[in-house]
């Protein structure tokens, strides 16, 4: 028996683990030598041939025969399919998930490139993360690839857009961070958004992408804080408070401006930024679009109230931490999504678990819109009709 035992439920983020070299055989052979000497890439090289971190530790027989006794216990490199493209369909098998959404680990963030002079290098990096995850999802239709799209320069973004719905993503993912010289609701990006609503395929914002905690909040005369890693380059309880900030600031602006009423049939998301903070952030929306409603024309032609925008066309995912019940009650059903974060540990040990303990009391229809018709809205033709309720689980 899987671990989802028959359930009906679509996974709206997952990971891989990927190896220091995973881009080489993506990345544009003009720049790969450039890329694996900048900084950019110095940062996020992880160290080789640890334990677990090889193909040849997962060929092991001890291994290879506690994979099912250990699929949610075993974490980030040490996950069956984490980084081994033909071992995540068993894995797939073992969780049991209708579908699963599918980031980058090793490329969140782009490196730093879109905060950086290098727009070529910058592009050629999505480029590459996009061929590859490209190239991993092919294995097996559950896996959804999500592709990496830069905003900073109009006519770049266009065509790394166009590849990657090319090449078969079925996300796009945006950094939440606002691009250094416009705001992510400039008319240029409109081909954007165009093409993906014409794809049929969400926008997506992604942990990792926002904007990170001024330093000087650390430096406080006390001993460093632990993260979950042991280490302090990870989320602790001071840097996790603005994870969703920017995410807020960026989808309101594109609320305000109109760009969810200019693309009605255009789903967005955010993954792995929680979602406790969207009750009061819909509200704060609403307060705004009344107090300035008077003197700001845009706000006069919204189609709705923002809270009603966001019910229309926006999800995310609670961390399982979060009391979903009280987010569904107050943002409304329509709204929350099931994530596992399988592999990394922050996703827990038995993340079903903690979100049933939360959704006590709630609806079945609302149940129903957490784990399963809320991710099928956001996903649109970017989920096969066939993967939405597949056979083998409406029997269940």
């Amino acid at each position: 028996m899987s671990y989802a035992s028959g359930r009906m439920i679509h996974d709206a983020d997952s990971h891989l683990m990927e190896l220091d070299d995973c881009l080489e055989p993506y990345f544009d052979p003009r720049l790969l030598t450039r890329f694996k000497r900048s900084e950019a890439f110095a940062r996020r090289v992880q160290i080789r041939n640890r334990p677990g971190r090889s193909r040849e530790a997962h060929a092991e027989p001890a291994f290879r025969a506690g994979v099912d006794a250990n699929i949610l216990l075993r974490k980030n490199y040490e996950a069956h399919g984490s980084f081994i493209r033909e071992d995540r369909p068993h894995a797939m098998d073992l969780l049991g998930f209708a579908s699963q959404l599918v980031f980058t680990t090793f490329c969140l963030g782009n490196f730093g490139l879109d905060q950086g002079d290098d727009l070529e290098m910058c592009y050629a990096a999505a480029d590459a993360h996009n061929r590859m995850m490209t190239d991993f999802c092919s294995v097996d239709r559950r896996l959804l690839a999500t592709a990496y799209i830069p905003l900073e320069d109009f006519d770049r973004s266009q065509a790394c857009a166009r590849e990657a719905i090319r090449l078969g993503a079925k996300a796009l993912m945006v950094p939440s961070m606002r691009p250094r010289n416009h705001s992510p609701s400039h008319i240029g990006l409109f081909p954007v958004w165009a093409m993906a609503q014409e794809a049929g395929i969400p926008i997506l914002f992604h942990v990792g992408g926002e904007e990170k905690l001024d330093p000087v909040y650390k430096i406080n005369g006390l001993p460093p804080v632990p993260d979950f890693h042991g280490g302090d380059d990870n989320f602790t309880s001071v840097s996790y408070m603005p994870i969703p900030s920017a995410a807020m600031q960026t989808i309101a602006t594109l609320i305000f401006d109109g760009i969810f009423d200019q693309f009605q049939n255009l789903k967005w998301g955010a993954i792995e930024l929680g979602a406790a903070w969207v009750p009061g952030w819909m509200r704060s929306m609403d307060s705004a679009a009344h107090a300035f409603m008077r003197n700001e024309e845009r706000l006069k032609k919204l189609s709705a109230k923002p809270s009603e925008i966001v019910q229309r066309q926006f999800r995310a995912t609670p961390y399982p931490h979060e009391d979903v019940g009280w987010i569904v009650a107050n943002a409304g059903e329509q709204v929350c999504l099931f994530s596992s974060d399988y592999p990394h540990v922050e996703g827990g040990r038995n993340p079903l678990k903690r979100f049933d303990e939360s959704l006590t009391g709630v609806s079945a229809t609302a149940i129903d819109r957490f784990y399963t018709e809320n991710f099928i809205d956001l996903m649109g033709e970017g989920l096969a009709a066939d993967l939405r309720r597949p056979a083998h689980l409406r029997a269940a």
